[in-house]
């Protein structure tokens, strides 16, 4: 990275102590000095005319000559593009930023903003100018190249600082009680196969794995669906895989197995279970299919089970997203998913200098979508919602056994 600062800070202390020769040479020790890109960074650093530095590169090669040849009167050479145009930088203003500072139906409104197109436009404007003036230019104004930042989660809930403030208290209550409390959600459904993954892994020198150009899903192989539970009290996480669709069944399963295989084992004298999940998604607030799920799930394990959803629009408060998905997604970077199998081994070797341990299973079974719930199924789930927004907050209680039927 180049230090433009220090060339800037340099350069403007001796400006006004050189001639015109010295800036030159001057601006041209700083780019020999970077090497490669040397040139346009102390151009953007100094605003001088590349070819200025280049020439001054050539004259540093040269034998040298009197102090008083090449050296231009005051007030000679060219002048600026944008001194001799007064308007240029306002029209350019105009381009780059049309819902602000310029019209709104400005051609370039809908297309690519590129140094080439911004010089193509402000030449059928009357304007004499090159690509390279335009980025220069750009940079005098403050411009830069930046993508976007997700930042917005949309209208916020009048209610989302007292929801936090409830949950909150719910998980304290369950962990000072020694019952479990859990943070579930679905990652990201991955393609399965040669596809290029994110990140980069180490590798001998020019012998990168090689990948699909194109990600069209292959057949035989889909999508591999992780659905997450995040033990919060014990640090400890346990993935489904699952090849089939990301519903409410495959949820609770994948919880069912959690408890199945850890829970119970950690927890043998549990007799509630909490969960935190967002408010969307296979174990959405407004999800019936869930809540039936988990009113099966209550039967079998006889726990009461308590559920908290995050507030609309603030899943990446889930506990789970920054305790196992993000270390996840750092295990597994820039190394393609080749297998199920393949998914299944990265994830459970992922581990964390704060001591995360996770298991992981594949499931091959199947979740059909579109299920539907009827009111009179709903009639038969214990429910019981908290006074604090009993959409987002409830407990699930299982259902009493009389003569071999269940009734709520």
């Amino acid at each position: 990275m180049y230090d433009l600062r220090g060339i800037n800070q340099r350069f403007m202390a001796l400006r006004d102590h050189l001639d015109e020769r010295s800036r030159r040479l001057l601006a041209a020790a700083e780019g020999q000095a970077i090497g490669r890109g040397g040139v346009s960074a102390v151009a953007h650093a100094t605003g001088m005319a590349r070819q200025v530095i280049r020439r001054g590169i050539a004259e540093l090669a040269e034998t040298p000559v009197p102090s008083s040849a090449h050296i231009r009167r005051p007030g000679g050479g060219r002048k600026k593009v944008a001194q001799v145009d007064p308007t240029l930088k306002a029209d350019l203003e105009q381009l780059v930023e049309p819902v602000t500072r310029g019209d709104p139906e400005s051609p370039l409104r809908w297309t690519c903003k590129s140094t080439r197109k911004l010089a193509g436009e402000l030449t059928r404007r009357g304007h004499v100018v090159s690509y390279r003036i335009v980025a220069d230019l750009l940079h005098e104004l403050g411009y830069s190249l930046q993508g976007n930042r997700k930042s917005r989660e949309g209208a916020s809930h009048p209610d989302r600082n007292a929801q936090f403030e409830h949950l909150n208290r719910r998980v304290k209550w369950f962990l000072a009680r020694s019952q479990p409390v859990i943070s579930v959600d679905t990652k990201k459904r991955e393609l399965v196969g040669d596809f290029k993954n994110n990140g980069q892994e180490w590798r001998p020198k020019g012998l990168p794995e090689l990948v699909r150009v194109h990600d069209f899903i292959i057949p035989e192989l889909g999508r591999a669906t992780p659905y997450g539970i995040y033990d919060i009290g014990r640090n400890t996480g346990w993935v489904s895989v699952g090849v089939d669709h990301d519903t409410a069944a495959f949820a609770v399963e994948s919880i069912r197995r959690w408890w199945q295989s850890m829970g119970q084992a950690c927890y043998p004298s549990a007799n509630r279970l909490l969960i935190t999940a967002d408010a969307g998604g296979s174990n959405g607030a407004r999800v019936r299919l869930w809540k039936l799920e988990l009113q099966k799930l209550a039967d079998e394990t006889r726990l009461q089970i308590g559920v908290c959803h995050f507030p609309p629009g603030t899943s990446k408060w889930n506990r789970i997203e920054h305790r196992l998905f993000s270390f996840i997604s750092q295990n597994w970077r820039g190394r393609p998913l080749v297998s199920h199998e393949v998914v299944v081994n990265l994830i459970a070797n992922t581990t964390t200098a704060e001591g995360l341990q996770v298991h992981s299973e594949l499931d091959r079974g199947r979740y059909p979508s579109g299920v539907k719930v009827s009111d009179k199924q709903m009639a038969e789930v214990n429910i019981q919602r908290d006074r604090f927004h009993g959409e987002w907050n409830y407990t699930i209680r299982p259902r009493q056994v009389q003569n071999g039927n269940l009734i709520s």
